[in-house]
């Protein structure tokens, strides 16, 4: 155990399990745990409100696709700033103040217009998280430190579910929103009081945003291409949800059916939160992009059994389970690999370029899977299957490629 703790040592990395690292876990817990409360109810709220699957994925849609710029932006704002940790701590508190702020609303647009706010929170903090994450460990340690982190949010969005199944059970939906607030709040703090930040000196002039972006590494560029196929199929899980709980209506009650939807999506969390040191630690030991590019193609397996007949409870597991499995090694080994990939010089604007880019294939996902469920839901997952295994196919080609700075 004291290795694990110890770690390896280079020239500007002590222990790779250190302060920063942990702090960084336990607000992405908090974080987690608060917006997947909300995440969580959304779906149920929504219908109370006579919105369906079209609005949802709309919502998703608009809400990652803002959320996508406000990560570009804060990359490239926070390369010029000596202390980029308070955009974080702020990030954590906008998105907070907003997910509760959805017990308000009177309609989806309201419902709209918080997860908007939310997100631009979420989305400017991300790639501040991502580079202090990486500057307080070595290049050998980048997989589990990104994987421990990963693995702390994925625990937060296994019990944010337990959460509000229990507070919408004993108070009901709008009270489950506000109290999304608590864990939320806690996340800022804990970020605040944990989380160091070296010293650093900027430069002195900037070249503009469209600049900066042409001056990525040719690798890295590509490096996003594969990530921008595959994350044009990654709808948002409250479509899961939403799906499980229309499947179920007819057999349990709306009510009833929605829990249980729920339940499952905790399940999902609970496989994604193992999922994710797992990734974490292959990545340390195998290409990380031969990692990346099999998760990617497994996210077509859950694709295809959303197709077969059926509402059975066995069928969702699996959907729901093996979607949580492939999900830790996206978001893990991505983080990982655009590590090892970017320069250090490089790094606020490379992980807010990669932010951006999945944000906007959320946006593009979301909005259009939603909207293709609604009419075919072969459809749909054709679409999600298609650019699953095009991102796998663009990552695993460019394994044996140099990657010059």
């Amino acid at each position: 155990m004291a290795s694990l703790i110890r770690g390896r040592r280079n020239g500007s990395s002590g222990r790779w399990l250190n302060a920063t690292i942990l702090g960084t876990g336990l607000a992405s817990l908090f974080a987690d745990a608060s917006h997947e409360m909300a995440t969580a109810a959304l779906p149920a709220f929504l219908a109370s409100l006579g919105a369906g699957s079209a609005a949802l994925g709309l919502i998703e849609g608009i809400s990652d696709g803002l959320s996508s710029l406000a990560k570009l932006l804060s990359g490239r704002w926070t390369d010029g700033l000596k202390r980029r940790k308070p955009l974080a701590v702020l990030g954590y508190a906008v998105t907070a103040l907003a997910m509760a702020s959805v017990s308000l609303a009177r309609s989806w647009l309201d419902v709209l217009a918080a997860r908007v706010t939310g997100w631009i929170g979420r989305g400017a903090r991300g790639p501040v998280r991502n580079v202090l994450l990486t500057e307080a460990t070595a290049p050998e340690s980048y997989g589990r430190a990104f994987g421990i982190e990963r693995a702390m949010d994925s625990l937060g969005a296994f019990l944010g579910p337990l959460l509000a199944l229990s507070a919408m059970r004993a108070w009901g939906l709008r009270p489950t929103f506000a109290l999304s607030l608590i864990p939320g709040l806690l996340a800022a703090l804990t970020f605040a009081l944990l989380v160091r930040e070296k010293p650093r000196e900027i430069r002195a002039t900037r070249p503009g945003l469209r600049l900066s972006a042409r001056s990525l590494p040719a690798p890295y560029k590509r490096f996003l291409a594969g990530v921008g196929l595959a994350g044009a199929g990654d709808f948002s899980n409250t479509l899961l949800i939403l799906w499980a709980t229309q499947a179920w209506t007819p057999r349990l009650g709306t009510a009833k059916a929605a829990a249980l939807a729920v339940l499952f999506y905790a399940g999902y969390n609970a496989v994604y939160a193992l999922s994710c040191y797992a990734a974490g630690a292959l990545a340390d030991r195998w290409p990380k992009k031969a990692v990346l590019a099999s998760g990617y193609a497994l996210a077509a397996i859950p694709a295809t059994l959303l197709l077969a007949p059926g509402a059975g409870y066995a069928k969702f597991a699996l959907v729901f389970g093996l979607s949580g499995l492939y999900m830790g090694f996206w978001e893990t080994v991505e983080g990982a690999a655009a590590a090892e990939i970017l320069p250090p010089e490089k790094r606020e604007l490379g992980f807010g370029s990669l932010a951006a880019v999945n944000g906007l294939g959320d946006f593009v996902s979301s909005a259009v899977v939603g909207g293709l469920w609604a009419m075919s839901p072969a459809a749909a997952m054709s679409f999600v299957i298609a650019t699953s295994l095009s991102g796998s196919a663009s990552i695993f080609s460019s394994i044996n490629e140099p990657e010059g700075r």
